[in-house]
């Protein structure tokens, strides 16, 4: 089977699945970006040293020779153009977060569904791979990809330790981690909300900041007015093997971010390391990751006195920290890794290819059918 990938640029966040398509399909898997990865991601170390050599750019003129005809194209952050002038493919599946991460805006419906019912007309086979919880429900307002969605999402690097035991060896119960780029809708601020309250109550703890951006002058001029700065600590930005060894050195993981996160690896990755996870409702893993009190803790997106509580929760039963991160870590070792992914990818295409239009071959993980989630899945 020939398999290519077509996105914007290549990232450490598709490598492992990268490189298990291309070992899977016998090297018969390309990755084709169309433009060069901005200065801010490369500043929080997404940039790759070492380009594997599947990976074409669209530059690459004289390489194309291989590439002009797929059996399994996937399409997602591409120019509609490039993919409908040059490249065939038996079986077509769009990658998408969800396409409405600011709501479902009147005014651009029409001029929306005109533009997409066009590039994917409800007629032909185009299959979704759903890198958000949302995306289903989010399309299915405009009558696209009806029983043709599957749970996706991105598939970082996995830990494979040799037991969920592993990650705790250097875990600190009090130590409080938040990891992104500081901006708005990421809501790092409500991180030092929640550092000035636990302040106050006299609980224990350390939160660590890694990132930068816009709000970087706003939070630590916030963290200087509240006197927290024996408690909270900027670290700065890093490589994503760092970042990893911060999180197996953290208790708890705090992701804060609102509907605009279409999916957030560093739930994937936060979840291997074995951390306890509190993470908003909106945001696009969430609903796939986490089952509520079983692998981790939702909490209702933007709701500081929720986020707070479940905080002071975890910190004063270090008992149920551990066994939440033990099942988060089993739940990406076990399942929702670059390793499943590409084997159940195989399986799907080829069921699809051999006639099955709708085939349903896993109950739940990447590949299992997409059911409509809406915004208020999530319910105390």
């Amino acid at each position: 089977m020939k398999i290519l990938f077509c996105s914007n640029y290549f990232t450490h966040h598709q490598k492992p699945l990268s490189d298990q398509l291309d070992v899977l399909t016998n090297h018969n898997y390309i990755f084709l970006g169309c433009k060069e990865m901005d200065v801010e991601r490369r500043n929080l170390g997404w940039d790759n040293d070492q380009i594997p050599s599947y990976v074409y750019n669209v530059r690459d003129a004289g390489r194309w020779v291989r590439i002009q005809k797929s059996d399994v194209l996937i399409a997602g952050s591409f120019p509609e153009k490039l993919l409908r002038s040059y490249i065939q493919a038996g079986l077509f599946f769009r990658y998408s977060e969800r396409p409405l991460k600011e709501g479902n805006i009147l005014l651009k419906y029409p001029l929306r569904f005109l533009r997409w019912h066009y590039y994917n007309p409800p007629w032909k086979k185009i299959y979704l791979l759903c890198a958000s919880a949302f995306t289903a429900v989010d399309y299915r307002k405009f009558g696209l990809f009806r029983n043709r969605c599957y749970k996706w999402g991105y598939f970082p690097s996995t830990r494979q330790y040799t037991d969920v035991d592993t990650p705790f060896a250097s875990k600190s119960e009090i130590t409080l981690l938040w990891c992104g780029r500081f901006l708005h809708w990421k809501h790092p601020d409500h991180a030092i909300m929640l550092a000035d309250n636990l302040k106050k109550a006299g609980i224990p703890f350390i939160l660590k900041l890694i990132g930068t951006g816009p709000m970087e002058e706003f939070l630590r001029k916030s963290v200087q007015d509240k006197e927290l700065y024996d408690r909270v600590e900027f670290v700065g930005t890093m490589s994503p093997d760092q970042v990893r060894d911060y999180m197996e050195q953290a208790g708890i993981f705090l992701f804060t971010s609102d509907r605009r996160e279409g999916w957030g690896a560093v739930l994937n990755e936060a979840m291997n390391s074995g951390c306890a996870v509190i993470a908003s409702d909106a945001i696009g893993a969430v609903p796939y990751l986490i089952k509520n009190e079983e692998n981790g803790l939702v909490y209702h997106s933007g709701d500081i006195n929720e986020l707070i509580e479940k905080v002071k929760w975890l910190l004063c039963d270090p008992e149920e920290q551990r066994r939440l991160g033990k099942a988060a870590c089993s739940t990406i070792m076990n399942l929702w890794n670059a390793e499943v992914a590409a084997e159940r990818l195989l399986q799907l295409s080829q069921a699809i290819l051999d006639g099955d239009s709708k085939p349903d071959l896993f109950k739940d993980g990447p590949c299992s059918r997409a059911e409509i989630i809406r915004e208020d899945w999530y319910k105390r």
